[in-house]
């Protein structure tokens, strides 16, 4: 009896209870009304701002909308669920040499989602890592970029929350993690996320910075989040102030680590693997496409007799996309790039330069010459950048200038030609950029621009790619 009114004083409550399906119990996970913050005192909390926020008085137009546009969606996802499916619907027949997902035993939620986004086989960084990600085993995968290595954990994520389902769920402690280096690339992996996740039931929450803080704030607070993307800082911020909770990630994955070692974000990542499930407890996952030396010593630190999977393509550069480089004075490069853009006449193209104030001119420029573009760089404020790859993905301009923010973990289908208008300092980010095109079995071209500056890059570049690189005059 004591028990029982300490727990009606605090108010913990817990999930439906395990008699359910794993789909019914993770729907029901998102039923705010069931979703209790940890403490008292953040319990008290989400109450009194979710009273301010429904209020009249505080209710904007924008709110509304906002709330509307989201209510279509779900009444539309309400439907489409609604109706029957099976998975004889989803007919890949057995070709010899390739790995259909129907071949991974994967519940029938997922495998709705992967035949909604249209995918049959796996590529060959998922057939050779999901067999023992699955059963649980933490893996490290190496693959090019555009390989489909977000879809490997995301897909082992899913099955593993839906298939040991606990007996209870509380808000603010998500059970898989993935930290990606990038707001682009954890956006990215958010919406990869949500399509394959359509119809399990599970609820994705992203964090990054540059965004909402207290929307993402109260999300974290007020539902049940099943699985977190975030970036490192944005993350750390958030457990600062106790409104996440790590000790119940049963996943946890660290997509492109060796960047995150680059921009110095380890001692963040550190502290954020320590709050999670001790290596044995939780599962740990790596994606990248390359792992130098000290990435190698921190597996060894997170990991538990991983398997190691690493797809070498034949070239360090894929044969679909054609590579032309020109010779060209530095005052020339952009009269030349307004002459190729003519001639090439690309369906939709990115232009990569080093700076931010290269790109931000050439931005100008180009649209002083009758070309509509856009920019994205690390100085555009998050929800601008946001709206800028959205109207990019949709078509509604076709040409992009950006720094390398833009390299890596950015799909958009379509792009026909990539524009180095100054070459990468890192000859991996030469690659990173060209793998912008040429994605999903289609040619691309990529076209740089050499000039006496861009000269000193060549030798590492094409010691890095094995390759002699042919200049022509343009």
């Amino acid at each position: 009896m004591f028990n029982k009114l300490i727990k009606a004083i605090k108010g913990s409550a817990r999930q439906p209870s395990s008699t359910q399906s794993p789909n019914q119990k993770n729907n029901a996970s998102k039923d705010q009304s069931s979703a209790q913050p940890r403490h008292d005192k953040r319990a008290k909390t989400a109450s009194s701002s979710t009273t301010s926020a429904t209020s009249p008085a505080n209710t904007s137009s924008k709110a509304k909308k906002t709330r509307t546009t989201s209510q279509n969606r779900t009444d539309r996802l309400a439907q489409e669920m609604a109706q029957p499916w099976s998975l004889a619907e989803f007919d890949v027949p057995v070709v010899e040499g390739k790995t259909r997902f129907h071949d991974l035993g994967l519940p029938d939620s997922v495998m709705r989602g992967i035949h909604k986004l249209g995918f049959q086989y796996c590529t060959p960084i998922q057939a050779e890592s999901l067999p023992a990600a699955l059963q649980g085993r933490d893996t490290i995968g190496q693959a090019q970029t555009g390989t489909g290595k977000s879809a490997a954990f995301l897909l082992t994520i899913l099955n593993r929350l839906l298939t040991q389902v606990p007996d209870e769920r509380f808000a603010s402690e998500p059970r898989a993690l993935v930290i990606a280096p990038t707001r682009e690339l954890a956006m990215q992996i958010g919406k990869d996320a949500e399509g394959l996740a359509r119809y399990t039931g599970l609820t994705v929450c992203t964090v990054v910075g540059g965004m909402d803080y207290e929307q993402q704030r109260q999300q974290l607070r007020n539902e049940v989040i099943d699985i977190l993307v975030a970036t490192p800082g944005r993350l750390i911020d958030f457990m600062r102030s106790q409104d996440v909770y790590l000790d119940q990630v049963e996943v946890l994955v660290l997509d492109e680590a060796d960047r995150m070692l680059d921009m110095g974000f380890i001692p963040d990542v550190r502290r954020i693997v320590r709050a999670t499930l001790p290596k044995g407890e939780r599962q740990t996952l790596l994606y990248s496409a390359t792992f130098n030396y000290d990435v190698r010593i921190l597996i060894d630190q997170w990991t538990v007799n991983p398997l190691q999977v690493v797809i070498e393509p034949e070239q360090v550069t894929t044969d679909r996309v054609t590579q032309k480089l020109y010779l060209v004075a530095e005052t020339d490069k952009f009269d030349l790039l307004l002459k190729t853009l003519e001639e090439e006449k690309p369906e939709r193209c990115i232009i990569f330069a080093n700076r931010r104030d290269l790109t931000r001119n050439l931005c100008e420029q180009l649209n002083k010459q009758g070309h509509i573009s856009v920019l994205l760089s690390g100085e555009v404020n998050q929800q601008k950048r946001i709206r800028t790859l959205e109207r990019f993905r949709d078509g509604h301009v076709t040409i992009m200038v950006a720094t390398d923010v833009a390299g890596r973990g950015i799909h958009v289908d379509g792009v026909s030609h990539v524009f180095n208008y100054t070459l990468p300092e890192d000859p991996e980010d030469y690659v990173h950029r060209i793998g912008r095109t040429g994605r999903a079995d289609a040619k691309g071209v990529s076209i740089s621009f050499i000039s006496e500056d861009d000269a000193f890059a060549l030798p590492d570049l094409e010691k890095y790619l094995g390759t002699k690189l042919e200049l022509t005059q343009p």
